[in-house]
């Protein structure tokens, strides 16, 4: 069965899609630690991030990098984040997260649920970064 992510990249699902190549998608996660809180996921479905190929191991690590700087243009932050879980879903994804302090990368703490309206404003500020 497919993963919402797949779901997703296969446009079955909407999303707030900030960036995309052959490979590779980024959008925002719908229950984000802070504003700007982005996932780049390969659009091969691998659950564990560690048996992807060298080569795409390195490719989304490249594509990551490249929202990350967007992110950071869109939304006020001290850096970009990053954190790679991916037990809430079987699909191979990378946390980009606007960091202005430590705290704001704790996933033990209560997540954001903000409008679609806040998403699609969010988005909108990331895509013209690029």
């Amino acid at each position: 069965m497919a993963s919402i992510f797949t779901k997703i990249i296969n446009r079955e699902i909407p999303a707030h899609i900030v960036a995309e190549d052959e490979n590779h998608i980024a959008f925002l996660d719908i229950n984000p630690l802070v504003i700007g809180h982005t996932l780049a996921v390969p659009k091969r479905e691998v659950d564990y991030i560690y048996d992807l190929s060298d080569e795409e191991f390195v490719n989304l690590q490249l594509f990551a990098k490249k929202v990350a700087g967007a992110v950071k243009k869109a939304i006020p932050c001290k850096r970009i984040g990053e954190a790679v879980i991916g037990l809430e879903v079987p699909h191979t994804h990378i946390h980009l997260i606007p960091i202005k302090e430590m705290d704001d990368m704790n996933f033990s703490r209560p997540k954001l649920t903000p409008s679609q309206e806040e998403l699609a404003e969010a988005a909108e500020k990331i895509k013209a970064a690029f």
